[in-house]
């Protein structure tokens, strides 16, 4: 009589345990699962006063290039300044396609455009 009574309690006790760690199991495999799909695609990160400074930093150093400066590094600046201006278009969400204009008095008046549009969405580059 105790033997059939200690096995339905033995039964019972291990169907008990097996419920109570499937909800840690499965946080566990969500969490893990989170921090994979983290890794593999991370969140990009967004620096929205940086870009700012880098707006005006750049566009301060372009204007102060030396006329006897390599043309190396005045397209360098100009690609860097485009890079910071596109950036800050899409964290304002303003539509630009600076990136696909060719290079010349097309991709200036490009900018120029766009810098006027980043000032209407609220972007105060000039201080």
């Amino acid at each position: 009589m105790v033997t059939p009574l200690l096995q339905i309690g033995g039964t019972v006790a291990v169907a008990a345990a097996l419920i109570a760690w499937t909800g840690p199991t499965v946080r566990w495999v969500h969490r893990r699962m989170d921090r994979r799909r983290a890794v593999r695609h991370p969140v990009p990160v967004r620096r929205p006063l940086q870009v700012v400074a880098d707006l005006r930093r750049l566009g301060r150093q372009i204007a102060l290039v030396p006329a006897g400066a390599p043309m190396a590094r005045r397209r360098a600046l100009a690609a860097a300044y485009d890079d910071v201006l596109i950036e800050a278009a899409l964290l304002l969400d303003v539509p630009t396609d600076l990136r696909s204009t060719p290079a010349g008095t097309a991709r200036d008046a490009a900018r120029l455009r766009l810098l006027a549009e980043l000032e209407e969405a609220g972007l105060m580059v000039q201080a």
